[in-house]
């Protein structure tokens, strides 16, 4: 007897746990296909019923589904699966010939032509007001299939084995989430408004995320759609990563439509992969977008669907759904130590967004587009019924109780405010945050400056806000510090009067960088490298700081410092150490970027151009101040989109007006060392890669960086996609009076310009290469000066 049990447990644990289910439909009406078949390589594991269902066993990772008058499909093996299958038409038997050669229809390309040039024509941003609202549910959980075997999976381990005192985490963390809720889940209502006069207005209506008290409102902001851009399929200089076929036209809510089918270009082999992983619906009279849909590499591993509909003679986005596969979870079962015994459940991503109440035009008034782009109305989800185009099911209704019992267990709430810290550059821990560019840093001065700063965060008090830092240089062995007091005037947007007393060094001449952001100040980390031209600072500021609107900051600061050399210098034979009274008027006009206001302060969400930033100094031979000079300042970017690429420029100069210290000219931001061989640096925001470092300065100069990014996108290795861009930067100065400083240097009084390429996500990495050149006035009869590599992470950009 107790052979025939152990008989009788082997024969139910192999049943159970090698044995897999597939159900095939058709994926216009969700019918059952039978008769399909279902195959790995050569060998046939059966074919479906007639509810399109076969069950069946096989150490294969993938099967191949074929049907008649269907395109034949691949799927991961799991233990419960649902194939849909594509019809075949004529037309699409017609092309097959076409799909083989690897070349797009000629009349499909005719046609997203069209659609490119008559994409703002069809965009409700043509119209001169509109306004809509929008729910979105974002969910990680079992697929439906797979949850009763998953329910079964735990009966079975309490009905034939006996339930071990300390069972493995994973699996009571599983039993406990997907028995009856979901992993995660996220509901989010909004409402556009748009006028041609005050520009777009999102209101975040409600929102609720699961596990979160307090939620991320970078994370909240975000518009990951097809909602007012090109979709990528239809970029022009996507033109190479697919292959577009006209395959079909069909009617769509009462109005024609082309069909045209696509596939990346890396699935070339017919007979393993399926020949569309998508298609694009394009209206026959307008040549709007209808829709579009995306399929993963297998189609039941993801896919991702935009609707849109034509209202007021305009195309809006309507509906978007996503299915993405995220992983496989594993059961920790230690009865089965072979990892092909083990048994494990395919986790998805789910993204459900609806847009509704259509109106256009609207009344136009400009409170209700006042302050940032986006504004928090709730964040409790407590509205967000009124919204809701379907009723939440059993499972969702329980995700927020049971993940938010298990967010508090672990803590999700302080790290999730810490990935919102560092999303601005900071590290928060309880009621402090830490600067991440202050810790460490290097310049050919200081050589490593080890440093922390600290500043108090609104959970102390959401008005004032102190903060402290320290540095210390490795190579000139000296602390630094520096201490400040924010006091806001307002919670509803940045306006704050500031006071701070420092003792520090900087570079000599530098561009003044306030009001940039975090990413644009990573971006210039490298400039000193090879400039050792500092001078130390002390002194005190009072400031005030004030968003007029979203796209306009002004600042004021009064400034007294005592500020000396620290290098060989002097200044008209007066010594290398003076006292300084000025005033710095900042100002910043963004007027396409997007911002939100958060207990923090205020977030950028996407910087878009163009962008000006002004600088005006004015010093005083007040308060023992021994200058009077006038120092200006301004910065120009833009970037644009043609068909011929993408081209983005940086306009930049300055000005001095009156006598002054080397520091407070300008240098010319060189990156290069005329000491080394080789020359190698990090990319700068304003600097030149081939230029000597700390050599050049003036007190008066214009400057420009061009760069354009041609239409051609291809792979290398790996999934990231490749691109190539040129790139020209020149400057041209002078300087006045260059015998008031004793030093050695030179003025830049001739046009300096080098010519560059850039390789970006060089071998699909994350990183830029670039190759510049010397040319012009400057250029040496030395290969090597002339020459520079540059290295850029992919994720600073332009």
């Amino acid at each position: 007897m107790k052979k025939g049990l152990l008989l009788l447990f082997f024969l139910i644990y192999w049943l159970g746990y090698s044995q897999s289910k597939v159900k095939v439909v058709d994926d216009a009406d969700q019918k059952p296909v039978p008769n399909a078949k279902i195959s790995c390589g050569d060998k046939i594991l059966g074919y479906t019923d007639v509810q399109g269902i076969l069950e069946f066993k096989t150490p294969c990772r993938s099967i191949e589904i074929e049907a008649a008058s269907y395109q034949k499909e691949t799927s991961t093996v799991e233990s419960s699966m649902e194939v849909s299958l594509l019809r075949k038409t004529l037309k699409t038997t017609a092309i097959e010939a076409v799909v083989i050669e690897d070349k797009s229809d000629p009349r499909a390309l005719e046609i997203l032509k069209k659609v490119n040039k008559l994409f703002n024509e069809n965009s409700p941003k043509s119209l001169g007001s509109y306004s809509y609202k929008s729910y979105e549910k974002i969910s990680l959980d079992i697929d439906e299939d797979s949850l009763s075997q998953f329910n079964q999976y735990f009966d079975d381990l309490n009905i034939f084995k006996k339930k071990r005192e300390k069972d493995s985490l994973n699996n009571i963390n599983a039993r406990k989430i997907f028995s009856n809720s979901k992993l995660f889940l996220w509901e989010r209502a909004q409402e556009f408004l748009y006028s041609k006069k005050y520009g777009e207005k999102i209101n975040i209506l409600d929102n609720r995320i699961s596990g979160l008290k307090q939620p991320i409102y970078e994370m909240i902001a975000l518009q990951q759609s097809n909602r007012d851009v090109v979709p990528e399929q239809v970029k022009p200089e996507n033109r190479g990563l697919y292959r577009f076929f006209l395959s079909d036209t069909i009617e769509l809510d009462g109005r024609k439509n082309f069909v045209i089918r696509f596939r990346e270009v890396n699935y070339k082999n017919p007979d393993r992969k399926r020949k569309y992983n998508g298609a694009i619906y394009v209206d026959t009279e307008t040549y709007g977008i209808k829709k579009i849909e995306n399929f993963s590499k297998n189609k039941n591993d993801g896919i991702i669907t935009s609707t849109w509909v034509f209202y007021n003679n305009k195309w809006f986005l309507a509906h978007e759904k996503a299915k993405l596969k995220m992983g496989k979870m594993a059961m920790d079962d230690k009865d089965h130590v072979h990892k092909k015994d083990k048994k494990s459940f395919g986790t998805y991503a789910f993204l459900t967004s609806k847009y509704f109440d259509f109106e256009s035009p609207i009344e136009e008034n400009a409170r209700d587009f006042k302050g940032y782009t986006f504004s928090v109305k709730s964040i409790d989800g407590h509205s967000l019924d009124k919204y809701r185009t379907d009723p939440l099911s059993a499972r969702e209704q329980n995700t927020y109780k049971t993940i938010d019992s298990l967010g508090k267990q672990y803590k999700i709430d302080s790290k999730a405010q810490i990935l919102s810290g560092l999303l601005n550059g900071q590290i928060r821990v309880g009621s402090v945050d830490f600067a991440v560019d202050e810790i460490v840093n290097y310049n050919s001065y200081e050589g490593f400056r080890l440093g922390l700063k600290a500043k108090i965060n609104e959970n102390f008090n959401p008005y004032i806000s102190p903060d402290y830092y320290f540095a210390y240089g490795v190579k000139d062995r000296r602390w630094k510090y520096g201490m400040g007091l924010d006091v806001k005037t307002t919670l509803e947007k940045n306006s704050f009067f500031r006071f701070e007393f420092y003792d520090d060094v900087t570079a000599s001449g530098e561009f003044y960088r306030r009001l940039w952001n975090f990413k644009m100040r990573m971006m210039n980390f490298g400039n000193n490298l090879n400039n050792d031209r500092y001078f130390h600072f002390k002194g005190a500021s009072l400031s005030y700081l004030n968003d007029v609107t979203n796209g306009l900051t002004l600042a004021l600061a009064v400034r007294r410092n005592i500020e000396e050399a620290e290098f060989d210098y002097q200044f008209r034979d007066g010594g290398s150490s003076f006292k300084n009274f000025n005033t710095l008027f900042t100002l910043k006009y963004s007027p396409n970027s997007t911002n939100i206001m958060t207990p923090q302060g205020k977030s950028l969400i996407d910087q878009k151009y163009p962008e000006l930033y002004f600088n005006y100094e004015q010093s005083y031979k007040l308060a023992g101040g021994n200058f009077n000079y006038s120092r200006f300042d301004a910065l120009f970017v833009h970037n644009f989109k043609t068909s011929l690429g993408t081209t983005g420029f940086r306009l930049y100069g300055g000005m001095v007006f009156g006598d002054a210290p080397i520091w407070k000219n300008f240098t010319m931001n060189g990156l290069a060392s005329p000491g080394k061989d080789f020359n190698f640096n990090l990319t700068s925001f304003l600097g030149f890669a081939t230029l000597e470092g700390g050599k050049y300065y003036n007190d008066k100069f214009v400057a420009y960086y061009f760069t354009h990014k041609l239409p051609w996108y291809f792979k290398s290795f790996g999934h990231n996609v490749s691109s190539f861009d040129f790139v020209l930067r020149g400057t041209i100065g002078d300087m006045k009076h260059p015998e008031y400083h004793q030093f050695r240097f030179k003025p830049l009084n001739h046009l300096y310009q080098e010519v560059g390429l850039e390789w970006n996500n060089f071998l699909s990495s994350y990183f830029n290469l670039g190759l510049f050149y010397r040319v012009g006035y400057y250029t040496t009869p030395n290969f090597k000066q002339n020459f520079a590599i540059q290295f850029k992470l992919k994720f600073l950009e332009f």
